[in-house]
């Protein structure tokens, strides 16, 4: 099967999990059991991972840029979702994440990036881009929880709270978890952020290279410690809390994925 039936499998695999989840919640809809709802998700994650392993891996080198990279985060985010469903309902925001899966899986077709020449021992860089990417994913799912506790809080308020957003855990719950998501998040965004001090050093010569990704990868750790500091110290919630979660993630989106696109898709070369 080419590259390009597989992508399309997997796209339409997660759009009709996403329609089955909008339908299954209309006026007497039955919800899909949890159980169906996991078991059903591992088709389009497997079908995703193949094409993964299938188009990012070339002899000696590795094909990447911001369309993989955006690719490999919303598949690691369907796969913290497939996860959290063993202990919390997540209908919400599998409804929201999914159409954005079957987007991403689709894109590189159009923006396949850049090969990306791999030294026998490129061990830093592996853990460097496996760590960021992790990152990116667990920062997604913060942000996209965070929108939909301000879409329940507002609908709660509201007395209007229906359909998918009926099924999800109380806020106080999906709060906690939240901030366990961005402590997750920042731990590894740490790591990433020194191994790519390591990585810098061997490929460039200077353990540090002062650019804009830098410049926004650093500000994102920043925003998501003063969150962090703030809700221990402070208390922070609600709507405070989700401007810093945007504000972060924004950061993290122009420091990788938005200077990649500006280098691949405006300048029409590799930014390394």
């Amino acid at each position: 099967m080419s590259p390009i039936l597989i992508q399309a499998l997997a796209a339409a695999l997660y759009l009709a999990i996403a329609l089955a989840i909008w339908r299954s919640h209309r006026p007497l809809g039955e919800p899909l059991g949890a159980n169906v709802l996991r078991a059903s998700l591992l088709a389009p994650l497997a079908v995703h991972a193949v094409w993964l392993a299938i188009s990012m891996t070339t002899p000696g080198a590795l094909q990447f840029g911001f369309a993989p990279a955006l690719s490999i985060t919303l598949w690691l985010t369907v796969v913290i979702y497939w996860i959290e469903s063993f202990f919390l309902r997540l209908d919400g925001l599998l409804a929201i994440a999914l159409p954005l899966a079957a987007f991403a899986v689709l894109l590189p077709a159009a923006f396949p990036g850049f090969a990306l020449p791999l030294e026998a021992d490129a061990t830093a860089l592996r853990v460097h881009l496996l760590t960021a990417m992790a990152a990116y994913s667990l920062f997604t799912v913060a942000a996209l929880q965070g929108l939909v506790m301000a879409i329940l809080e507002r609908r709660l308020h509201a007395g209007t709270l229906s359909g998918v957003f009926t099924h999800v855990p109380p806020l106080l719950t999906l709060e906690r978890v939240l901030f366990r998501i961005i402590g997750a998040g920042l731990l590894l965004l740490t790591v990433a952020l020194v191994t790519g001090v390591l990585f810098s050093e061997t490929l460039f010569g200077r353990a540090l290279r002062i650019d804009h990704k830098t410049v926004f990868a650093l500000l994102s750790w920043v925003i998501f410690a003063a969150l962090l500091a703030g809700r221990w110290l402070r208390g922070w919630r609600g709507r405070t809390a989700l401007r810093w979660i945007v504000a972060g993630f924004v950061c993290l989106l122009l420091a990788y994925i938005g200077s990649r696109f500006v280098f691949e898709v405006i300048l029409g070369r590799s930014p390394v």
